[in-house]
């Protein structure tokens, strides 16, 4: 009787759980972001690497429903001819494209081992699901802009704030 009972308390435990992973601690990376001007980066502590790229354009879609007829009614109050709708779509921009430096792990600390912490780190998250190999491919790419965009950058370019909150690259205590 009491494996009865303690199967709907696990159920109903098991629905308060959180479907994704909880990101506490997480950067704001739009909060890093700085307007590219032109082709160099801007300036920064002695020592900073800095990476570009574009943050695409978020483009919404609306649909509308316009009432073209009103419906028909007789004098009794039954509906004759119902309304006539046609949709219209139309498409506005909620924020534009737009090119950005922010800074990242310099060239020289992203070994293969920096690498492969990285996707260790990401697959941790649920974000990488391809084989640790210590190598910077298009699957760690996608990972990594998985990962960037909730927070605030929309890239495949690894953020060093990023890489500081998942525990791979070393804290910056002067800043």
């Amino acid at each position: 009787m009491t494996r009865f009972l303690a199967i709907p308390l696990i159920l109903a435990l098991a629905a308060c759980q959180s479907a994704a992973p909880l990101r506490d601690g997480a950067p704001d990376l739009a909060a890093e972001l700085v307007p590219r001007r032109d082709a160099t980066p801007p300036e920064g502590p002695a020592g900073a690497c800095w990476a570009s790229d574009t943050v695409p354009a978020v483009i919404e879609t609306v649909t509308e429903q316009i009432l073209d007829e009103p419906e028909r009614r007789a004098a009794d109050g039954r509906v004759t001819q119902p309304a006539v709708f046609r949709s219209e779509q139309r498409q506005r921009i909620l924020s534009d494209r737009r090119e950005v430096w922010f800074r990242a792990p310099c060239p020289s600390e992203q070994t293969p081992d920096f690498i492969a912490s990285l996707q260790r780190a990401l697959k941790a998250r649920g974000v990488y699901l391809d084989p640790v190999t210590g190598v910077a491919d298009a699957a760690t790419a996608r990972a990594v802009r998985r990962h960037q965009a909730p927070l605030g950058l929309d890239s495949p370019v690894l953020a060093l704030a990023t890489a500081r909150a998942l525990g791979i690259s070393a804290a910056d205590l002067g800043r």
